[in-house]
């Protein structure tokens, strides 16, 4: 039920036999498509991660309260492709765990911390925009940087305080008649595992997703009502909203397919549903939408390029910035040069 679960299920299935099902030929292809699948968008969404974070960083003016969440998104997807190479050689191993139970731990930390952590800086974006268009005048002055950052701040803690069951019960464990040493979740208790599947579910998943369409729902009334006076005045506004509502359709598409997936298989492991031929389909389900969502970190920073206009203005400033720092430079050393000329002549 997270978004590791495809190893999960394979671990279950092919190590312990812990189903009744007959083996499908669904996991076949993961072996060999798959590692080569994430090093590519690792690859991808590191360069262009990266580049989103320089970008907001090396500009000269403050970030808006909107950027701020943006750049903290774009960490939380740094984050989480710096942990997929980790899961790219494991299954590539099959399954072989080589790392050891501190890496075991921390990096699954890493991929569930963005996966929380994400989707409530997507919930503050949500409330954002939605006091910034709807309730300008009344609630205006909460919108301020430092408010931004602390919020930030509380949606990191609040990731890391969903993550403590995989800190607990995260764990290597050697399997001899395989000869691997797995790294998976071993709650040791299905009534835990169920309560923890259900609480995360609930909080990561319909919670926050309740939030954010309300919001939504509010953000794009206000902006049909508004008068075109109004829109000119806030021109700004409307653009930064257009690009939060590009960003947070992309991360319902790429996510929404997953979390309602993982509610179905909580349901069918609390033995609610139930059929092999489900479990099935519910099993390939999980691969492809599992390694959809973590496409979503590489859809993120192609998106504030292509839609933030505010964003492209900020690129073509700090790259004016680097031209005139080496024109200076240049133009120093070209300086010193002469001098030292003239001084041995």
């Amino acid at each position: 039920s997270t978004v590791e679960l495809p190893v999960q299920e394979v671990l279950q299935k092919n190590y312990t036999n812990g189903t009744e099902c007959p083996e499908t030929d669904a996991w076949n292809w993961l072996y060999t498509n798959q590692p080569v699948y994430i090093l590519i968008i690792t690859v991808m969404g590191v360069v262009l991660n990266v580049f989103v974070l320089m970008v907001f960083c090396l500009h000269k003016k403050s970030c808006t309260v909107a950027e701020i969440y943006l750049s903290n998104l774009a960490a939380a997807d740094l984050l989480l492709l710096s942990c997929l190479p980790f899961w790219a050689v494991n299954i590539w191993n099959g399954f072989d765990w080589p790392f050891g139970l501190f890496l075991c731990k921390a990096v699954n930390l890493g991929i569930k911390m963005n996966a929380y952590s994400s989707i409530y800086i997507l919930t503050l974006v949500s409330i954002d925009r939605y006091v910034a268009l709807v309730h300008t005048m009344s609630y205006g002055q909460m919108r301020r940087p430092k408010y931004a950052k602390l919020g930030c701040l509380l949606m990191w803690g609040l990731g890391f305080l969903l993550c403590i069951p995989t800190i607990i019960y995260r764990t290597v464990e050697h399997f001899p008649e395989y000869g691997i040493h797995a790294c998976f979740l071993d709650y040791q208790n299905r009534a835990l595992e169920l309560f923890c599947d259900t609480l995360l579910v609930v909080f990561c998943f319909f919670v926050p997703i309740s939030i954010i369409s309300f919001c939504t729902y509010k953000i794009i009334r206000g902006l049909k009502v508004k008068t075109i006076e109004r829109l000119n005045a806030e021109k700004t506004e409307k653009r930064a909203t257009t690009l939060v509502l590009a960003v947070l359709l992309a991360f319902l598409i790429c996510w929404v397919p997953f979390h309602f997936v993982t509610t179905l298989d909580v349901l069918m492991r609390a033995e609610v549903l139930s059929g092999c031929h489900l479990n099935n389909v519910l099993e390939i389900a999980n691969q492809i939408f599992t390694y959809l969502a973590f496409f979503n970190s590489v859809l993120n920073p192609i998106l504030y390029v292509i839609v933030g206009k505010n964003f492209r203005k900020k690129v073509r400033e700090v790259f004016s910035q680097w031209s005139s720092k080496k024109a200076v430079n240049s133009e120093s050393t070209r300086s010193n040069l002469s001098s030292t000329v003239k001084t041995v002549a």
